[in-house]
């Protein structure tokens, strides 16, 4: 055997080894994946007022509510027992909740969003819907955005592990209210108009449960 056909042996043993190291520490995929890219977890440290993190405070919390607030030590201790927990993600979530619930309720479909509130709340709620039936009011509600959502309060038990946080919403909306022969008697159909709400969320946390209901409306 000559000494090229040698060369060309050797050099595809080598070629064979190397794809089946790269298999072993890669394993393989079908079609098409992003990698992922798993960010490494900040060094934290806990002092008794505001959880710190890489020598700073975690602007997860001071992002949205001042440092030195009793709210910032509610949101931090709430984070502590649940490490799941994002402020970020919340405001987030409480958005759509605010649109959700408060375009059901005008609507007077309560069945979609009774999972999502507290008894107390829908019983609220429910009194408000059944009123206009006896009345024979109907609601030509639309939902057109939220300008502002701002946290405003936060609280945290550390017995009961309940927490309670309050979202300020400036949400623009039209809203016309019909008698049950068809006339407007309140609002209009067309007239976009700014609503102020704070509403209250309240969860049990590190149950497993990652569900936030609403147990307080407000302005």
């Amino acid at each position: 055997m000559n000494s090229p056909v040698i060369q060309l042996l050797v050099l595809a043993g080598i070629a064979i080894f190397l794809i089946l190291r790269l298999r072993s520490v890669l394993g393989t995929r079908e079609g098409f994946e992003k990698p992922r890219v798993q960010k490494p977890e900040p060094s934290r440290r806990s002092t008794p007022d505001l959880e710190v993190i890489d020598g700073g405070p975690d602007p997860d919390v001071v992002d949205y509510v001042d440092a030195d607030s009793d709210a910032a030590t509610a949101l931090t201790a709430m984070k502590t027992v649940d490490r799941s927990f994002s402020v970020r993600e919340f405001l987030r979530g409480g958005r759509g909740a605010y649109e959700m619930i408060l375009t059901e309720f005008e609507k007077g479909e309560l069945a979609e969003i009774k999972p999502f509130l507290s008894d107390d709340v829908y019983e609220a709620f429910a009194g408000v819907v059944e009123d206009r039936e006896k009345n024979g009011l109907s609601v030509n509600f639309t939902f057109v955005g939220i300008s502002e959502t701002t946290l405003v309060d936060a609280e945290y038990n550390e017995a009961t592990k309940e927490a309670e946080i309050s979202i300020k919403f400036i949400a623009e909306s039209t809203s016309a209210v019909y008698d049950n022969g068809g006339d407007l008697i309140e609002g209009s159909p067309t007239e976009i108009k700014k609503q102020r709400d704070v509403w209250t969320f309240g969860r049990t946390m590190g149950t497993g449960d990652p569900n936030w209901f609403l147990v307080a409306t407000g302005e």
